[in-house]
């Protein structure tokens, strides 16, 4: 077995057979020839239906989880949204977190929803909490993000996968945040994984794409007949940006962690920050499960500022963080949630405290975005309130 570097650079890019590429080709072809009537060349008639360029990013997908099989698809949501038709029927139940991405929760409830597919909110970080729910009512699902969108939040998958077998459920983690460069829930008892391949993985923000990930091929088999039938795929330039995104995962990961760690050590020594989120820090609820579970603590660092207003001055207020939606690019973005990312789930008890700011912590010079932050808050919070 090869180390985490070197998969994601090699699996599933052999070089090119005829011309001995390195790099092997992009195929852009939409149909394929076929030698008589369904002889099919190593399985490809329609670029619905398969692409070796995205063949070659599923195996790397697969590999850098640990798993057997992977599926790409044209956004995290067309990933989501295969996955939750390919496992869930009409009465059918979703046990979701209490700190989740919005698109998730509308996707569930707004799409699904007036299909009959009911879903319900539990403190996941309780393990005891989700066993009395499972008891009370079985779901089909257990939907889990570790660390959490936005807040940070961490689940002891392990234990969440004991109790939520025993109750017969599935359990799904959105790796989104931590990648399997730092954390494979698979191996910790999950039965599958998500990504948003748009984010960490693609790396550069150049690029939106998704993926399932699981080690149940009959689960496998459902969620490719819908990737076919529906044809939500990753074109083949979009595989190719993200499978190179990948090969530099491992140590973009690294850097990403170090400048957050000192970003996030900064701000809670801040008398203008009321709150800093991050796994991280020794202070964070979770901070002892993620040391257990993750190689590393990622690159999203949330603040809590004294009000509203002073979150969303500060929030417009960055230079070097830039206002944009998204995250895990190579540049540094602050994100208002309340109003930008998290703006679905207003008004429900997933709603985002109009207080808190996200910050995608890129790979500049750390000190350059402490600077920036700083400046940031000279003009968000100009006098500095006295702390309890």
């Amino acid at each position: 077995m090869t180390d985490f570097d070197t998969t994601a650079i090699h699996a599933g890019q052999e070089p090119d057979g005829p011309t001995g590429a390195v790099i092997p080709p992009i195929h852009v072809s939409s149909t394929y020839l076929q030698d008589g009537i369904g002889g099919l060349r190593q399985g490809y008639e329609y670029g619905r239906s398969g692409n070796p360029t995205r063949t070659a990013l599923e195996r790397q997908l697969a590999a850098l989880e640990g798993a057997a099989h992977a599926r790409s698809f044209s956004s995290g949501l067309a990933a989501e949204d295969a996955l939750l038709r390919a496992t869930l029927r009409p009465g059918d139940d979703v046990l979701l977190g209490d700190d989740v991405y919005g698109g998730t929760y509308r996707l569930l409830t707004r799409v699904l929803g007036p299909w009959g597919v009911t879903v319900r909110i539990v403190d996941l970080g309780d393990v005891e909490a989700v066993a009395a729910a499972l008891a009370e009512r079985p779901s089909k699902l257990v939907w889990v993000e570790t660390p959490s969108n936005p807040l940070l939040r961490i689940v002891d998958v392990a234990a969440l996968a004991r109790v939520a077998h025993a109750a017969g459920s599935l359990l799904v983690v959105d790796n989104t945040f931590a990648t399997p460069a730092l954390q494979q829930p698979i191996a910790l008892g999950a039965d599958v994984v998500v990504h948003s391949t748009t984010k960490y993985l693609g790396g550069h923000s150049d690029v939106v794409g998704g993926a399932v990930v699981t080690d149940d091929p009959a689960l496998d088999a459902e969620v490719g007949f819908l990737q076919y039938a529906v044809g939500a795929v990753s074109g083949p330039h979009d595989a190719w940006l993200t499978t190179r995104g990948i090969k530099t995962l491992a140590v973009r990961m690294a850097r990403h962690g170090e400048n957050a760690l000192a970003i996030a050590e900064a701000l809670s020594a801040d008398p203008r920050v009321a709150r800093v989120f991050y796994p991280g820090l020794a202070s964070h609820p979770g901070h002892e499960v993620a040391a257990r579970q993750m190689r590393g603590f990622g690159g999203i660092v949330s603040v809590e500022l004294p009000t509203a207003a002073a979150a969303r001055t500060f929030a417009e207020s960055t230079r070097l963080f830039a206002l944009a939606e998204s995250l895990g690019g190579v540049e540094s973005l602050v994100n208002y949630p309340d109003a930008m990312t998290h703006a679905s789930v207003r008004g429900t008890v997933l709603a985002v405290p109009e207080t808190v700011v996200r910050l995608s912590v890129g790979l500049e010079s750390a000190a350059d975005l402490l600077a920036d932050l700083r400046q940031a808050l000279a003009v968000a919070v100009p006098e500095v309130p006295a702390r309890a």
